[in-house]
């Protein structure tokens, strides 16, 4: 099934992400753990063109929805996977709009040369090879015109479906809609801001001095701007042509062993990652390789980096109980996690991996994928940076089955693991690391007594609460309402059935059908309530059921 949806086809914007919701809205609402016949379901083909169809903004939520195994069945997030963001380029005159507005002069006033053709096109941005003034070569990033509005008109409406979920159904208060669009959100503002892209460059390039085989180009931040970013042009070849690579004769071991190493530290030292890390996105340049588009980076704090090298760590060693664990502290567990299929499941998969040589099929990237699919289907809702980072290795290694198919990959990373950790133990005990956690608990001494008192005081005095924030307050205060609600109507029928009752030892006044007009009166709303709160009752009650059954 494709809804052939077309931008110019004359429909109304409105209309066609209608459209859209209600063609797919099984597939939107079905528990992905649950197995369906593939007979009943869209073609995921299918799936992938209609998102395509729908602009930039659908493209990018689907391919972050490509990391949620919590919310699509798997085939649709393996259609996902290989979803393509690029599309055909705006006119030359649109792009030279946005240029001049952006750098506030003539277009042949800072580039001489300026191809009309674009190098690459797009959902978002495309980019043109230009010439400074003083003959240096760069390529220049364009924002798309109009692009950031679409987006924010397709997120206001998206906002507003996803609202109305949380609020009124299941799935939307399981899935947490709401959040989902809003961290969509963020991450659309971070790449339609190039300057934000400037400063990444710029964040790379200093981290990459110590690996001389691997470089990024270097941003031009007096020609960039938000919706232009200049930067210099290297040339190269792309990993993605793999025939021209092969043709160089160049020896791309040492280089495939770096770029693994460069992507670890980035997930696990420095905790800014190239997240997009496919094959189009790289290139051998002079013996060297060249991360060539870092618009799409995501960010790990401290506790989250330790957290994945934990689970990282216990996975190389073959630890699967210790990578079920670390994944539960990391995650959350739902009302139907079951804990001992978890762990079963985990230990398996975990078991597969060590034990398997490379090229066997089963990488990190893969196994953390797994991990979060098993993860869902016991009742688990792993957390968003293992999925991050089985995306960014699985694509990663792409291009390392590109650079050097025969690359010792688990041995790589073992060994780099093992680097990390020692550099970490050794900054553990380094005398400036010492003197801080010092620091730290000599305020924790000195602030000890008096908060111990503090909470003495209020004991004896009987003062002393404790909070429990477990409950949902807003559902539990609607059932509340809704239980009210029940009993104040069946107080009113009661009442009417009472007077009623007594109306009708009452012969004076008109007569219906041989008895008084006010008892029978009575009598009917009496009855038409009663009617009312056994159907709302019944409803309620057979919702609840069909919501269990899907947690199941």
């Amino acid at each position: 099934m494709s809804l052939a949806l077309k931008s110019g086809s004359g429909m109304g914007r409105a209309a066609q992400v209608a459209r859209f919701l209600l063609a797919y809205r099984h597939l939107l609402t079905a528990d992905p753990t649950v197995p369906t016949d593939p007979r009943a379901m869209p073609d995921p083909e299918a799936f992938v063109r209609d998102i395509q169809a729908l602009g930039p903004a659908f493209v990018k939520i689907g391919q972050a929805l490509s990391v949620r195994p919590d919310l699509l069945p798997a085939p649709y997030v393996r259609a996902l996977e290989r979803l393509q963001d690029a599309t055909d380029p705006v006119p030359f005159e649109a792009v030279r709009t946005v240029v001049e507005a952006e750098l506030d002069a003539r277009l042949s006033a800072v580039f001489p040369e300026f191809d009309p053709e674009p190098l690459a096109s797009a959902s978002l941005a495309q980019v043109h090879a230009a010439t400074l003034r003083d003959g240096r070569q760069v390529v220049v990033k364009v924002q798309r015109p109009g692009i950031a509005e679409a987006i924010a008109e397709d997120l206001g409406a998206l906002r507003r479906l996803a609202g109305a979920a949380d609020r009124w159904t299941d799935e939307g208060r399981r899935l947490r809609l709401s959040d989902w669009i809003e961290e969509m959100a963020e991450t659309l503002a971070e790449e339609l801001d190039y300057r934000l892209e400037a400063d990444n460059l710029r964040t790379f390039g200093e981290r990459l001095r110590d690996q001389p085989s691997l470089i990024v180009p270097a941003p031009l931040p007096d020609l960039s701007t938000g919706r232009v970013l200049t930067m210099e042009r290297i040339h190269g070849t792309r990993i993605s042509q793999a025939i021209g690579l092969r043709r160089l004769e160049e020896p791309l071991d040492r280089l495939a062993a770096d770029l693994v190493c460069a992507y670890l530290d980035q997930i696990f030292v420095h905790g800014l990652v190239h997240a997009d890390p496919h094959p189009g996105n790289v290139m051998f340049a002079q013996g060297r390789l060249a991360l060539i588009d870092l618009g799409m980076v995501a960010r790990l704090g401290p506790r989250a980096r330790l957290a994945l090298f934990q689970l990282f760590s216990a996975a190389i060693d073959g630890d699967g109980d210790e990578v079920a664990q670390q994944a539960m502290r990391m995650g959350e567990c739902l009302d139907d996690f079951d804990e001992a299929a978890w762990r079963r499941r985990c230990a398996r998969l975990i078991g597969r991996f060590a034990t398997r040589a490379d090229g066997e099929g089963l990488g990190g990237g893969t196994l953390l994928i797994e991990l979060t699919r098993v993860g869902v289907a016991c009742g688990l809702r792993p957390a968003a940076e293992i999925a991050l980072l089985g995306r960014t290795l699985f694509a990663l290694e792409g291009v390392i089955g590109l650079l050097d198919p025969a690359l010792p990959y688990r041995r790589v990373v073992r060994d780099h693991v093992q680097h990390v950790l020692a550099s970490q133990v050794e900054h553990a005990c380094s005398l400036r690391e010492m003197r801080r956690r010092l620091t730290e608990l000599s305020e924790l001494s000195r602030d000890l007594p008096r908060q111990a008192r503090s909470v003495l005081d209020l004991l004896a005095a009987n003062q002393l609460q404790v909070r429990i924030g477990g409950l949902e307050e807003s559902r539990l205060l609607e059932n509340l309402q809704k239980i009210a609600n029940r009993i104040t109507t069946g107080l009113i029928a009661a009442a009417l059935v009472i007077g009623a009752a007594l109306a009708l030892r009452v012969d004076a006044g008109p007569r219906l059908w041989g008895y008084p007009a006010l008892a029978l009166t009575m009598f009917i709303a009496a009855s038409l309530l009663a009617a009312a709160v056994l159907v709302s009752a019944l409803g309620s009650d057979r919702a609840s059921d069909r919501a269990r059954r899907r947690t199941r």
